[in-house]
């Protein structure tokens, strides 16, 4: 009976939140009261939803094929309504290619047509539907105004190349945040990946990466901490007068991953007065569990890519493709995860995904640990990110819904979901003027 009165009591209040809030069927909902269900609608309804990274492809920003459409993406409009998604920051992101003047013109081409593409959705493609901000006060006027908000982040300082002027040129396009390295060592910073081979290309940052540090406080942009090295992040701390962020990274004590942060991280991150924003990305979540689904997955994957006519790549094997063949099987592998994934929903006891139960870990552990004022939420979304629950922004919800089970109160969700971050927005913004 009770199961029978919720889904009616669903039907009825789903679309008073948001737009419509779409809810996770996951084995926990019919154990949720009604009173928990409706007293997180509400709360998502009345708090700033943020996720300070979605990667985008400038395909979907043309005038036939635009984020106004339901598409595949993980991020557009209609998706973000049903979820309750208020604000996307959508990412500049550039590959780490050759530190040589060739790598550095592509790289800068490709921000570029990314800046375009960001701008032409909110100024020509859907303007009365989303609106770009680059302060808190923005954020706050536009999502009052009903229409969704977009931000720019840039994944990657590759595309500075050896311009530092080229800072202050990303800084007026609308980027509020930027990491300086990705996967590989670029010309301003270590990365991560170097804990693979132990090989380093500056010790941490490179001369030109702590001059970008300084020009990133005087104009009050964000330092992204993701991906660099750990001795880089420590170095970026040192210098900056300003918090700093990290746009999408997990607690490495609950899964040691070298995109994630350690405990001595999180005690930097806190001294420092920054936010680690927690990535719904499953394999910086629970290694293990997503792994084990993986092998047992690979099978169906390969049945499914056989019956299309093509075959079932892993990602290390895709690495060995050139970027244009990757780009066109990206499609393909995206159908082919879809299809394996209905299939294995039909057999019982099959291996678990990584869901919104294990990201929530995370943003408990970085709570208890560094408190709640440093820790923020992100997706990952279209670049990797997704877990069973939060597969897409239409779920966005679900998020929500788990902090408030677990006995978050409304003044805590909102800090997580876009206080925190927009509070670290600010104080870089309040650096920068008594700089300049």
């Amino acid at each position: 009976m009770k199961s029978t009165v919720l889904s009616l009591f669903l039907c009825i209040t789903i679309f008073s939140c948001k737009n419509e809030i779409k809810l996770k069927d996951d084995g926990m909902t019919n154990n949720d009261s009604l009173a928990l269900i409706e007293r997180a609608q509400g709360i998502h309804k009345r708090v700033i939803t943020l996720d300070t990274h979605c990667d985008i492809d400038i395909k979907n920003f043309t005038d036939s094929i635009n984020y106004t459409q339901n598409l595949e993406s993980q991020v557009n409009l209609p998706k973000m309504k049903t979820g309750g998604l208020d604000v996307a920051w959508f990412v500049v992101y550039t590959g780490q290619d050759t530190l040589t003047d060739e790598g550095f013109k592509n790289a800068y081409d490709n921000a570029m047509s990314k800046f375009d593409a960001i701008h032409k959705l909110v100024n020509e493609i859907a303007p009365d539907e989303i609106e770009m901000a680059t302060t808190s006060d923005d954020v706050r006027r536009i999502d009052k105004s009903g229409k969704k908000v977009a931000m720019i982040g840039i994944e990657n300082g590759f595309p500075v190349g050896n311009d530092i002027a080229n800072v202050e040129k990303f800084y007026n396009l609308g980027a509020r945040y930027m990491s300086l390295a990705h996967n590989g060592h670029s010309q301003l910073s270590d990365s991560n990946t170097g804990e693979e081979d132990e090989i380093w290309l500056h010790n941490g940052l490179s001369d030109l990466g702590k001059e970008v540090i300084s020009e990133m406080n005087r104009l009050g942009m964000m330092i992204d901490v993701s991906h660099p090295s750990k001795e880089a992040m420590i170095q970026m701390i040192q210098l900056s007068k300003a918090p700093i962020i990290a746009s999408h990274s997990a607690a490495r004590a609950l899964c040691d991953h070298s995109r994630n942060l350690d405990d001595d991280q999180l005690e930097l991150m806190k001294q420092n007065g920054g936010v680690i924003q927690t990535v719904a990305f499953q394999t910086y979540l629970n290694t293990e569990k997503n792994n084990a689904r993986e092998k047992a997955i690979k099978s169906i994957r390969e049945a499914v890519a056989d019956s299309l006519d093509t075959k079932w790549y892993d990602w290390s094997e895709l690495s060995q493709f050139d970027k244009a063949a990757q780009e066109i099987y990206f499609e393909k592998r995206a159908t082919i995860r879809r299809l394996a994934d209905e299939k294995t929903n039909k057999i019982n006891g099959f291996a678990a995904k990584v869901n919104v139960q294990d990201f929530v870990d995370h943003i408990d552990y970085l709570v208890e640990k560094i408190g709640l004022k440093h820790v923020g939420i992100s997706s990952d979304f279209d670049g990797g990110g997704g877990v069973d629950g939060w597969s897409d922004a239409s779920e966005t919800f679900n998020v929500t819904l788990e902090l408030v089970r677990r006995g978050y109160t409304e003044e805590q969700i909102e800090m997580l979901w876009s206080g925190n971050l927009l509070r670290v927005l600010d104080e870089v913004e309040a650096v920068a003027k008594s700089l300049q």
